[in-house]
């Protein structure tokens, strides 16, 4: 089965948003590696799900919000960038090496303003 051929069944169909909210894409089961997850329907193989390094989730995750807000992150008033950054933290986003910085450099903050964003939630939770 090709890679084009199992995109076009309807359970492939259905999980191609998730797939892609994940960052991942598909590849035929025949190449799967040790750390794809291949999907199967009724004991069929259809496809394999080849999931973004750790790394790469972090811009992924940034470009899923910027398409979201319809516009650059940086861009956003201080309250949505707020929003963001909780986002990301919920995500793992500050799990990542650089996290912060790369954070930052999209809102077009410095990473002492993403830490207070951090700080003020924590807060707000009582996780001080």
């Amino acid at each position: 089965m090709t890679a084009a051929e199992g995109t076009e069944h309807p359970f492939v169909s259905a999980v191609k948003p998730l797939v892609d909210a994940m960052g991942g894409e598909f590849v035929e089961p025949g190449r799967a590696r040790g750390d794809d997850v291949v999907l199967s329907w009724e004991g069929r193989e259809l496809v394999a799900v080849r999931l973004p390094h750790l790394s790469d989730s972090l811009e992924h995750l940034l470009a899923d919000l910027k398409r979201r807000h319809g516009m650059p992150l940086a861009e956003l008033d201080r309250a949505t960038k707020r929003s963001v950054v909780k986002i990301l933290e919920e995500r793992g986003a500050f799990s990542v090496r650089h996290g912060v910085e790369t954070v930052a450099a999209a809102l077009g903050v410095s990473r002492f303003t993403v830490y207070n964003y951090l700080n003020r939630e924590d807060a707000a939770e009582g996780r001080e």
